[in-house]
């Protein structure tokens, strides 16, 4: 059986990013596990800008972010393997993994840091009524099939759902030809940034339908159109709003799920609100020596924050090597106030860095209202956001001395309230 000090499980950006600051702080014994033919991950086939404006100060296409990560670890000799497969990680830290080139081998490990990203949610997800026909994709699926593959999935295209990966998918396929006639939202918001709502629907002229759904699909070899129809606020289609559009493909881009089949496997316990694991402050999970990062634990909206939580996982897990088990008080985070959850989970202020990064999304669309954290009662926080929005993350930024000056705190909560 083969030994390592840390052994990640992905090489996409969070497990690079993961793998460089281990190794920064001091961890020479690594291993990267990547099941696709090269590092990168989802990087690769995510031609457009918008990447590496917090992390390097530059607007970078996806595959130059991945390339410079990379480099880093080819010039850090980090170890990585291509091509191959975890199948299970023990409790113990034993991970198996299956290649071609290897077969099926066997990896201890002292600490793992799970970074395996997400998948999309596919039609089956959805219940959406009719035959089986070609011409329906998830968003990812044609955006790789369009900027890795150069193949042109159709050219009257609905795209059924408004997160980021589907409104750029409608600007790329505007861009190659094909004629996008709308985005149906089920939500009376978008579930993607505002700049992409802008620069992909809007500067084209593409129609943003909200709390619209599709209701069925017509065509039985390949697609033929759909019928599209408003809903209530519980998401129920409203008899006699019907509208069929004529179409070849359907693109769905309805929600990304953290890959954690592995962490289920593990007995890791999954927060319901991100179905990722719930984390301490150095991205620790509840077996010691197992930590997670990037859109395994949450789905992101910037690869530059999946970069960043990724670092601190890097740097938590080489502190575990190094001192051991944390065995000091953890203080859960309570979110209330319209919060659906925090990354980390719970904190130790004897364990925390120079600061406390504290990420979090909305359940709705908020206007007018001000985040506060307050230890015990005692109100150490506190901005006023004009807007948040399912779609965006929003984070908080707290140095450690503020915990230090509350040393003897109980409670940490926070929530949003009247501006």
């Amino acid at each position: 059986m083969e030994q390592f000090d840390l052994v990640v499980i992905g090489g996409g950006p969070a497990g690079l990013a993961a793998a460089c600051a281990a190794f920064d702080s001091g961890v020479r014994s690594i291993l990267i596990l990547e099941r696709d033919r090269e590092l990168g991950g989802i990087l690769n086939q995510c031609i457009h800008n918008g990447f590496g404006l917090h992390t390097f100060g530059q607007e970078l296409t996806g595959p130059e972010y991945a390339a410079r990560y990379i480099r880093q670890v080819r010039e850090r000799g980090i170890a990585y393997r291509l091509n191959t497969m975890v199948l299970d990680i023990s409790r113990e830290k034993v991970v198996t993994a299956i290649s071609r080139d290897r077969g099926l081998s066997e990896i201890a490990a002292k600490a793992v840091i799970l970074a395996m990203g997400c998948r999309e949610r596919p039609r089956g997800a959805l219940n959406i009524p009719g035959f089986r026909p070609a011409g329906i994709y998830t968003a990812g699926t044609a955006q790789r099939l369009v900027n890795v593959e150069g193949l042109l999935p159709g050219r009257e295209v609905v795209i059924l759902g408004s997160g980021d990966i589907g409104l750029i998918m409608a600007r790329r396929m505007t861009l190659e030809g094909a004629k996008v006639k709308l985005v149906a939202e089920l939500m009376p918001y978008s579930g993607g940034l505002k700049r992409n709502i802008v620069q992909c629907l809007e500067d084209f002229g593409i129609p943003l339908k909200l709390s619209h759904t599709v209701v069925d699909i017509a065509g039985k070899e390949r697609v033929t159109g759909v019928t599209i129809a408003r809903v209530d606020g519980r998401g129920t289609p409203i008899p006699g709003t019907e509208e069929h559009i004529p179409c070849d493909t359907l693109l769905l881009s309805c929600g990304l799920i953290p890959e954690n089949e592995l962490s289920r496997s593990m007995g890791l316990e999954l927060d319901p609100a991100t179905n990722g694991p719930r984390v301490n402050q150095r991205l620790e999970t509840e077996i010691p020596g197992v930590f997670a990062a990037g859109n395994v634990l949450h789905v992101h909206d910037l690869v530059d924050f999946v970069s960043q939580e990724a670092a601190a996982a890097g740097r938590g897990a080489a502190r575990f090597l190094a001192l051991g088990e944390d065995t000091s008080c953890q203080i859960p985070i309570e979110a209330s106030g319209g919060i659906r959850y925090t990354v980390p989970a719970s904190v130790s202020p004897r364990e925390m860095e120079e600061q406390l990064t504290i990420r979090f999304r909305v359940g709705s669309v908020m206007n007018n209202r001000a985040v506060a954290v307050y230890l015990d009662d005692c109100q150490v926080y506190r901005r006023k956001r004009p807007v948040m929005a399912p779609g965006e993350m929003e984070q908080v930024v707290l140095p450690r001395d503020i915990f230090r000056a509350h040393g003897d705190a109980k409670r940490i909560r926070i929530l949003t309230e009247e501006a």
